[in-house]
């Protein structure tokens, strides 16, 4: 589809909007839009922001035996593609099991449920995407997933059970604001009006989606090392006193790399970056003195030597978490600059 630019006046140059597009979004004469120009100077052009977007809605339909992880599933992908109301329907009534699943993942999602009865469920999101701050969200976020991963560490070295479990019981609060900030992502990427809201441009959706994500994984294997604690110290084992040096010393440094790789992404330092890329060589030694010490254990269990081994294999992910925000970090460093918008008095 093409326009002519117009002349209006002596200056001003002008196109006709499409009248399918006006009908779309019910305009008329008189309205406003608004416009952004993006980094490879087009114009994108949308209704104005004081015209109260619609509420988009959704109804699932549940089989009478369908389980709750799909269940969840289907109400959690509804929720990251912006739908602020989700009705779901049973077959006949919803089971026990289904009805819970419901709820609790109403409450994972910060949704209300606002109508309910025994094969009826209407649940609905009271945020508004616009008004939030996404940079103090993840911070938020990387803050919890960060303590619990420090926590998770001093309670090898304490052997610590009730630090452990304050760490696994952590990883909600993580999963709240990931399901959260995908949310917010992904309606960015669709709506240009939400993304100059949120100061963000489209690809950095995509980078802040691989940022949430690989912290998001970093606290699950932070919680699966509190878990692994919580077994070592319940069968009444002991993992050596030198292993377990070894272990504590390598998971600080691994997470000291995950805590600078975040920091290079918000700083787009790319030494900084590669400095953190160029540490992997010399962690995988550690990981591998670490397996290599645990077969050597004198009257090792079989489940203390499998509790040692997913110690070390979940610290080796959170280095591969940092590894992996160190590249995006990198690669954010060398995205092209938008082009400088003109005056207003330069569109006239």
């Amino acid at each position: 589809m093409e326009r002519k630019v117009m002349s209006l006046g002596k200056s001003s140059l002008v196109i006709s909007l499409p009248h399918d597009w006006m009908q779309i979004n019910d305009l008329k004469k008189g309205d406003s839009v608004s416009f952004i120009i993006q980094g490879d100077r087009s114009l994108v052009v949308y209704p104005s922001s004081q015209k109260k977007a619609e509420s988009r809605e959704i109804t699932l339909n549940i089989g009478e035996d369908e389980e709750e992880i799909l269940i969840n599933q289907k109400i959690l992908g509804s929720f990251l593609n912006g739908y602020t109301g989700i009705r779901l329907i049973s077959e006949k009534i919803f089971n026990i099991p289904q009805a819970k699943a419901i709820r609790n993942m109403a409450g994972r999602l910060f949704m209300r449920v606002m109508e309910s009865d025994s094969k009826r469920v209407y649940m609905q999101s009271l945020t508004d995407e616009s008004q939030a701050s996404l940079e103090q969200a993840i911070q938020r976020m990387h803050l919890i997933s960060r303590s619990m991963c420090e926590g998770a560490v001093s309670a090898i070295k304490r052997r610590d059970t009730a630090l452990a479990k304050s760490v696994y019981s952590l990883d909600d609060d993580v999963d709240h604001f990931a399901f959260f900030i995908l949310r917010i992502l992904r309606n960015a990427a669709q709506n240009p009006m939400l993304a100059s809201e949120l100061h963000i441009e489209p690809l950095d959706c995509m980078d802040y989606q691989i940022l949430v994500y690989r912290m998001e994984h970093a606290a699950d294997y932070a919680a699966i090392i509190a878990r692994n604690v919580i077994m070592i110290e319940g069968n009444k084992q002991k993992i050596p006193d030198d292993l377990s040096d070894l272990i504590v010393a390598t998971a600080i440094e691994t997470i000291d790399l995950y805590v600078k790789a975040v920091t290079a992404f918000f700083s787009r330092d790319v030494l900084f970056a590669v400095e953190i890329m160029k540490s992997q060589q010399r962690m995988e030694k550690l990981y591998i003195e670490i397996a290599s010490k645990t077969f050597t254990i004198e009257q090792k269990s079989p489940e203390l030597v499998c509790a040692i081994c997913t110690l070390r294999d979940n610290i080796r992910r959170i280095a591969h978490c940092a590894l992996s925000i160190a590249e995006v970090a990198v690669n954010r460093a060398f995205k092209m600059k938008p082009q400088e918008a003109p005056e207003e008095s330069d569109l006239q």
